[in-house]
This record gives structure tokens, C-alpha cells and sequence, in this order.
């Protein structure tokens, strides 16, 4: 178990004072089965009113609106939460179960499906379909596939965009957790294997003393089904444990962007982002 501290800002700059903007935010992490959130809460400047619901993927969403004209759009997330290690996973079910659950289950199908992003090219479905051949379970044969991608993709900063497919990372086998987390579904989904795309944080330093603020980032990860929903991050090559804070899932990123927004006004804006974590106990 570990208690961990995360403080997100991010936000966008403007050319020139925007009149208006309308926003939502997926940056506070909600309890679950293996996470407690202790505190969390948003801050925005210029001050807005926020509505908070929980989406249609089970992400918690804030939605607020600024309608005067404004240099800057800055909010602020910040978070304590309790994380707890994942259980062993128990039973899980033979292919033939899978497929049946896989065809007939809403939210099984919704994770099943291949979108722009995810969509694997030719050599990326052929090395799921060899892995799947050598007969191992389900469990077994996502946690290869999900090895064999992230042991061939080079993490490296502006190689890709946000807006990059999983195809367009793979044909240069480098990119960001965000392109590893999209070839690994596409090739998990391509082999039969239900998957979903995980947004959060990871505390990006083990042996960090209690106490010591590092500096972090917005994390992506994926899970699969195999009888219940497991998780892994290919990017780091390890399970997804109690350094892992998750905030949103979906079909892939545009399900859960951090920030995402329209604004009224003559010019240009720039996103600004900084994540710091701190482990507290």
C-alpha cells in the first residue's frame, strides 16, 4: 500500500484574450476496488462554477465554462490517494468462453473494437496471431503480446503527436506512453483479447524517500480481460502496482483527455502542462 500526492496543472495560453471557453476536465482520480481517493479537488482561474458526473466509461468528469475574457485558462488538480496492490487474479476463461462473452457482453464489445488509433498494421496482427498460437491462456498471451510490444517500442518525447495512430508509432518503433498503450490494444483486440485504454499517474521513482516531490507526468496503460479486467503498462514493462493512480478509462486517448475545451477569441492557444508527485506514506 502507498499514499500518494499528485498536483496537475495544466491549462492554455491564448495569442489573444479569449472572450469564452467551455471545458471539461478528466484529471481527479474516484475510488474503486484497489484505490482510495482521500482528497481531490480542482482549482481553475480565472474562477469558474464546476459540474462533476461520471461518464459513460465510469471517469470522473468536471465541467465548467469561463465567459469573460481571459489571458490565460489554468487548472489545477490535485489529489491524495491510497493505493493498494491488485489481488492475484483467480479462474480466468478458456478462448472459446471469451469469444462467447467477448460477442455478447456491451462492455466486452465496446473493448473490442479497433478505432483510428488503435488500428494495428499488418506485421503488428501477425505477431499477436503467432504469440496467441502457442496455445498459452488468455491471461498468459496478453501479458506476452503486451511484452512483445513494449520490448520493441523505444520510449522518446516528440517523435509523435497527440493525434498519432498506433500504426504511425510502430512503423517508427518509438514514441510515448500514449502510443505504446494504443498498439498494445490494437494488437491484444486483434488476437481476441478484450482490452481498454487507462489514463492516470505513475510515480515514476521506487526508491523516492516519503516525502520527496518528483517530477512526473499524465501515464497510460492498458488492461484486458480475462475473466476479470487486469492491468499492465507495456511502456514500463511491469504489472500496474501501488505506484499506479488511475483517473480514467475508455476505448482509446480521446476518451480521456485531461483537459479538452473550445474558446471563443481571435488567436491562437498553447497548452502548458506540469505533474508533481510526492509519496507520503
Amino acid at each position: 500500500m502507498s499514499r500518494i500526492r499528485i498536483v496537475h496543472r495544466t491549462g492554455f495560453s491564448y495569442a489573444e484574450p479569449a472572450t469564452a471557453s467551455y471545458n471539461e476536465a478528466r484529471m481527479l482520480p474516484h475510488s474503486d476496488g484497489r484505490q482510495f481517493v482521500m482528497q481531490a479537488g480542482l482549482d481553475i482561474r480565472p474562477a469558474a462554477s464546476q459540474h462533476s458526473y461520471l461518464d459513460y466509461w465510469g471517469t470522473r468528469v468536471s465541467t465548467f465554462e469561463v465567459l469573460t475574457p481571459h489571458q490565460e485558462l489554468s487548472v489545477m488538480a490535485t489529489s491524495l490517494v491510497e493505493v493498494h496492490p491488485r489481488p492475484l487474479p483467480r479462474t480466468e476463461p478458456t478462448w472459446e468462453e471469451l469469444a462467447t462473452a467477448a460477442s455478447s457482453t456491451i462492455a466486452l464489445v465496446e473493448a473490442s473494437g479497433l478505432s483510428a488509433a488503435t488500428e494495428p498494421p499488418a506485421e503488428l496482427r501477425e505477431l499477436a496471431a503467432e504469440i496467441r498460437a502457442e496455445g498459452g491462456g488468455v491471461g498468459e498471451t496478453a501479458l506476452e503480446i503486451c511484452r512483445a510490444v513494449g520490448g520493441s517500442m523505444q520510449y522518446m518525447p516528440g517523435v509523435t503527436g497527440v493525434h498519432s495512430t498506433a500504426a504511425e508509432a510502430w512503423a517508427e518503433r518509438k514514441g510515448v506512453c500514449q502510443d505504446i498503450t494504443h498498439i498494445a490494444l490494437g494488437a491484444l483486440r486483434s488476437a481476441g483479447i478484450p482490452a481498454r485504454y487507462v489514463s492516470g499517474y505513475l510515480h515514476p521513482d521506487p526508491e523516492a524517500s516519503v516525502g520527496q516531490t518528483v517530477v512526473g507526468e499524465s501515464h497510460a496503460w492498458v488492461e484486458w480481460f480475462a475473466g476479470e479486467w487486469r492491468g499492465y503498462d507495456p511502456t514500463n514493462l511491469v504489472e500496474v502496482g501501488d505506484r499506479h493512480v488511475l483517473v480514467g478509462r475508455g476505448r482509446d486517448y480521446g476518451d480521456v483527455p485531461p483537459l479538452r475545451g473550445v474558446y471563443a477569441g481571435p488567436g491562437a492557444s498553447e497548452l502548458f502542462v506540469s505533474v508533481e508527485i510526492t509519496r507520503v506514506a
